[in-house]
């Protein structure tokens, strides 16, 4: 089983490696980090770099795809060779996936048309422009189609996803190795339970805007 994990400039780090974590741990899964071109990819910070391993052209029909989102993704909404190679993987692929913003890309592709599916909050809105129905929910299956809401959703969608390729004990597994059992120190997580103020500023100064 081939897991391809697109990324591109400017891309969050924790949605491609908060699920390369979990889905990496698959039975007999091949993962690869692909890009437009081979070679080192800068996250949205300029600080870290991952390496794509191998071009989008060098892996046209993976049995998993996972799309990370962030900054990055707004110029690439009409970007036709990313879009036709979703278009050409989806076409083989068992599970089609994204985390945060990537599913604007799987959108802008035409792949989740008549779809339920999530975003980063604030993102989320733009998804009804491409025919998907979006919704709040952290993880959302929708056929072979599995779409995260925000950066650490990522995690959540790699533990359900594993659970529907390799079984619930397997994926049970993974998380107790990773010892995945978040207690965050603040309860500011979602918009509906962050203060106003906060929930206001980043909407302001959001970047998650379509072009």
């Amino acid at each position: 089983m081939q897991i391809a994990f697109v990324v591109y400039d400017r891309f969050t780090a924790l949605d491609a490696v908060g699920p390369y974590e979990i889905l990496s741990r698959a039975p007999d899964a091949e993962t690869v980090f692909v890009s437009g071109e081979r070679g080192p990819v800068r996250t949205d910070t300029g600080f870290l770099a991952v390496t794509a391993d191998k071009a989008l052209s060098e892996v046209p029909a993976p049995d998993v795809v996972v799309v990370a989102g962030g900054p990055g993704q707004s110029a690439l909404m009409d970007d036709e060779p990313l879009l036709d190679w979703l278009r050409t993987a989806d076409a083989t692929s068992t599970w089609t996936a994204s985390v945060c913003t990537g599913s604007l890309l799987l959108a802008a592709a035409g792949l989740l048309r008549g779809r339920r599916a999530t975003s980063h909050w604030l993102a989320l809105e733009h998804l009804a422009a491409f025919g998907a129905e979006p919704t709040g929910e952290r993880v959302v299956f929708d056929g072979k189609y599995v779409t995260a809401a925000g950066v650490s959703s990522g995690i959540d969608m790699g533990l359900a996803l594993l659970g529907r390729i390799a079984g619930d004990d397997h994926a049970r597994a993974v998380q107790l190795a990773t010892e995945y059992d978040p207690r965050p120190p603040y309860d500011a997580g979602a918009p509906h339970t962050a203060p106003a103020h906060l929930v206001d500023a980043l909407r302001a100064s959001s970047r998650f805007i379509l072009t």
